[in-house]
């Protein structure tokens, strides 16, 4: 359907609080051409097939005019989330080794106790108020303190970065791109963030600790360290991922909880459960609705060709309740089966985070509902975040009788 405006209307903010009606009618053509010439992918092979093929670009310059893709350049250098393979796979394994295995294989179980800390921490300063907001008062607190962390980002320079990648991050939503103002605020928000960055690249260099920053900038490594400029550009990427996602994952489940009552008192009285819920959550509700990407070449799927240089978007959220993958797609269903979801992605640009998340969303729900007695929803459906693409409330109250 070349004239399908399916998507520009998914985008609007009027159906931000429930698109799964729109990703249905568009997964009725798993591979749809839209009117403005933007491929968007909802069936879950294809999806799958795409996100694991080469030539399918996660440079958004690919195919385009010299001097356009050399205004983007400056903006990219070294972010291994927007580049391909060989460039890629060198520079994720050079941030890699100091989060995860191979090299530092115990890292994240290791900050189990400090994220329970901060969980509890928060939940405390709740015991005696009545009512929460839970994007603000708890989603949001647990994965900032733990990426600055995990960064080395001083905690007390959060009100700075706040603002920065609330702006950053709507760039990820095609909306956004075509608003001249947020577009700008987006670029000013960017100058901020490298320039603070820059000088925290600088002061590790003479002041190092155990935190990521200070590994990649002093790494003497076989196979060189990132440049300073790529720290710069991969440290802003990974502070804004590893809390933006990471909010919505949370405050979604805990929409999810509290909508499912008796999902909710099973959880609580199972906590080992807990594990697979947070997958439920994450098919039902991915942080990130979807992705674009650039074919490098065309490529034939679901019956049709895609034509090089085109502009594709892969829709998780669809992906992940399609039929013909998952029985009763809609259903939250906490013990669910072969759940092989795609909201951290696959194949090569599988979420770098993916194991922190999972650490501190199973950490924050067990504990939420351990500890907050008779929660109640006060608006459903809440007010949604701006974004299309980092999909999550903006708010979320809840009215509850105690805090244990």
């Amino acid at each position: 359907m070349a004239n399908d405006t399916t998507f520009a209307e998914l985008l609007t903010p009027a159906n931000r609080a429930d698109p799964h009606p729109l990703w249905a009618r568009l997964r009725n053509e798993p591979v749809s051409r839209q009117q403005d010439g933007t491929w968007v992918i909802t069936g879950y092979e294809e999806v799958r097939a795409l996100a694991a093929d080469p030539r399918i670009s996660a440079d958004p310059r690919t195919g385009l005019a010299p001097e356009h893709a050399e205004q983007m350049t400056g903006q990219m250098s070294g972010n291994f989330v927007v580049e391909d393979p060989p460039e890629h796979d060198r520079d994720r394994a050079r941030a890699m080794r100091h989060f995860g295995p191979p090299h530092r294989p115990g890292f994240v179980a290791s900050l189990e106790k400090s994220i329970q800390r901060y969980v509890d921490s928060s939940l405390d300063r709740l015991r005696d108020s009545g009512r929460m907001d839970v994007v603000a008062d708890f989603s949001y607190p647990l994965p900032v303190n733990v990426i600055c962390d995990v960064l080395g980002v001083p905690g007390e320079d959060e009100p700075k970065f706040s603002e920065w990648t609330t702006a950053i991050s709507l760039q990820a939503s095609p909306d956004a791109r075509m608003d001249e103002e947020t577009s700008a605020k987006a670029n000013w928000a960017s100058q901020q963030a490298g320039a603070y960055m820059y000088g925290l690249v600088q002061r590790r260099k003479v002041d190092p600790a155990d935190d990521m920053i200070s590994g990649m900038v002093n790494d003497s490594s076989e196979g060189g360290r990132l440049s300073d400029q790529q720290i710069v550009s991969n440290a802003i990427i990974l502070l804004i991922a590893g809390h933006e996602t990471t909010v919505n994952a949370i405050s979604s489940g805990i929409l999810l909880l509290l909508r499912n009552p008796e999902q909710r008192e099973l959880l609580r009285e199972h906590p080992e459960l807990m594990p697979g819920a947070f997958e439920e959550i994450l098919r039902l509700e991915p942080p990130v609705q979807f992705r674009d990407r650039r074919t490098a070449a065309d490529i034939e799927i679901g019956g049709v060709t895609i034509p090089q240089f085109s502009t594709v978007q892969l829709s998780y959220a669809a992906a992940n309740r399609d039929p013909k993958r998952f029985a009763d797609p809609d259903r939250f269903d906490p013990q669910r089966a072969d759940n092989q979801h795609l909201s951290f992605n696959t194949g090569l640009h599988y979420c770098f985070g993916a194991p922190l998340a999972r650490l501190e969303g199973i950490l924050a729900l067990n504990s939420w509902l351990r500890r907050v007695q008779n929660p109640r929803l006060v608006v459903d459906p809440p007010p949604y975040r701006q974004s299309a693409a980092l999909r999550g409330p903006a708010e979320l109250l809840v009215d509850f009788d105690s805090i244990r």
